[in-house]
């Protein structure tokens, strides 16, 4: 019963971290973007990286429902 809540809270804070980076980096892109001190292809890697974050984040939900 314990290590089942432990799984449960790991999980939930999986989600929450995943969301929190991919939150983060598309609000730095678009600050950045705003005061031009990014370029398009850093633009792009960050963009990609929170996009790959919602992806995880949603993989990892369908697989413990």
């Amino acid at each position: 019963m314990q290590n089942e809540v432990e799984k449960m809270d790991m999980n939930a804070m999986a989600h929450l971290i995943l969301k929190a980076v991919a939150l983060a980096m598309g609000i730095g892109v678009a600050v950045l973007s705003v005061l031009n001190q990014i370029d398009i292809r850093s633009e792009f890697g960050m963009l990609g990286i929170g996009l790959a974050c919602l992806a995880m984040d949603l993989i990892i939900k369908k697989e413990y429902q």
